[in-house]
């Protein structure tokens, strides 16, 4: 994590940047507004700015927003200042941190702020596939595109996959596509010289100079315009940019991490993104599954969630009792593990007693989840037996019964003894059974492993 310092935080410096450099961040200090935008803008980045509230934060903010520079502020001053506060507040700060500087606080801040906290919680099996896939072709340079629906963790990952790799050293850059409107996207990527365009006051360094050596994530690459996306093409073929209005190109080594919550190969043929791109990207494809397919990643994320904001809000940890259990599974969660993270932060806001009961599961406009999760369930088993009920006519019961063993059987990742406990028959029935479908030709899965649970 960046942490760009902006003034003398009244004699407080030295500890300030001692405290934030003991939490892991990396410190830059400027001495007034011009020279924290010269910082900002000469690729050195940041991820926080902590302001002495003697500097004019009004301005600051005006002057970044300006040049389009998009960084959360913290104020800082004398913990007596109570006006001094306010007026930081209402200026544009996210926050305050009385002076001298506490460490816990610091790191509070640090932490929720720049979000830089995020974790890898995962145990089921098909989630551990990814991350296995992950760890092995981290410390490549290859660009890797991550897919998933919404909310399924695409940026963690692609963290942890910066954090694996060779480049962990060096930086990591976030821009999300969507987020940056068209005309302003291409200057964020590639960086502008003075005069380029109305606005450009300054040559100001893009994420491709500033993520040197490091990683660049394209966020949601699919909301790029096309004409864009030939610039990008060309960074990665050739590892050269041009910034706006500049007259040389410029090297630059990163490696590229892009996601996408669509899928891009229907882009590619409605003519929304380039198939030449797509090639480029997509060398290794980590697809996330939706949270209801791996369904033993519930329970483990929930309860990571009740940990952090139990400790974030100052609550005291509670145990999920197994009505809110049983209800945190059988729901569908279609917004994913954000989703599940929101309805963790309000359960530990509205639990009381001794557990977390299935009361305090509740959907964001109140209603009890484990109602909404039943209907939702009922609703989808009938959907889903009905579509089994059209897929079995004009079936002989030998073929039904084959797909269901191969299923269940790749399901379980191979694993002989899940399997046959599932379908209910003994490990031998199943072995004579594969010998039979392997006699006929039909793909048998190779044997697997046990279960999967790990946490990292």
């Amino acid at each position: 994590m960046r942490l760009l310092i902006v003034g003398s935080l009244h004699g407080q410096l030295t500890l300030a940047t001692k405290i934030a450099m003991e939490k892991g961040a990396s410190v830059t200090h400027a001495d007034d507004i011009e020279q924290a935008l010269r910082v900002l803008r000469g690729g050195k980045g940041a991820d926080l700015l902590m302001v002495d509230v003697v500097v004019d934060i009004r301005e600051l903010v005006t002057r970044l927003e300006a040049e389009h520079i998009h960084v959360p502020i913290v104020a800082c001053g004398t913990g007596t200042d109570a006006r001094a506060a306010v007026a930081a507040i209402h200026a544009g700060a996210k926050e305050y941190i009385p002076l001298p500087p506490d460490a816990e606080l610091i790191a509070a801040v640090l932490s929720a702020v720049a979000d830089d906290s995020r974790e890898l919680v995962y145990r089921d099996e098909a989630m551990a596939h990814v991350v296995k896939l992950a760890q092995q072709i981290a410390p490549a340079d290859a660009s890797v595109l991550i897919t998933g629906e919404s909310g399924t963790g695409k940026e963690v990952l692609a963290r942890f996959l910066h954090a694996k790799s060779n480049r962990a050293r060096a930086s990591f850059i976030s821009v999300n596509c969507a987020a940056i409107p068209e005309n302003l996207l291409e200057s964020e990527l590639f960086g502008h010289e003075k005069g380029a365009f109305t606005g450009a006051v300054a040559r100001r360094i893009g994420k491709f100079e500033e993520a040197s050596d490091g990683t660049l994530l394209l966020d949601e690459i699919s909301e790029m315009d096309v004409r864009l996306q030939a610039k990008l093409l060309r960074a990665l073929q050739e590892r050269v940019i041009d910034r706006v209005g500049g007259g040389r190109p410029v090297p630059v080594n990163i490696r590229i991490i892009a996601t996408s919550n669509r899928n891009l190969a229907e882009a590619v043929r409605e003519g929304a993104f380039r198939e030449d791109l797509l090639y480029r990207l997509n060398v290794v494809n980590l697809k996330i599954p939706p949270l209801r397919e791996r369904p033993a990643d519930i329970l483990e994320i929930a309860q990571h969630f009740v940990r952090k904001y139990a400790v974030v809000n100052g609550m005291p940890l509670r145990p999920l009792s197994a009505e809110a259990r049983e209800a945190l599974v059988v729901n569908s969660w279609p917004g994913n593990v954000r989703e599940l993270e929101n309805t963790m932060h309000r359960a530990v806001l509205l639990a009381s007693g001794t557990e977390i009961g299935v009361d305090a599961i509740r959907a964001p406009d109140g209603a009890r989840l484990e109602d909404t999760g039943r209907n939702a369930t009922a609703t989808h088993a009938a959907m889903a037996a009905e579509q089994v009920t059209r897929g079995l006519v004009g079936r002989t019961v030998a073929d039904v019964e084959r797909d269901l063993i191969l299923e269940t059987l790749k399901h379980c990742l191979g694993n002989r003894t899940h399997a046959s406990n599932i379908l209910g028959i003994s490990i031998r029935t199943l072995r004579n059974k594969l010998n039979e479908y392997a006699a006929d030709g039909a793909p048998i899965p190779p044997p697997g492993g046990g279960d999967i649970r790990q946490v990292a």
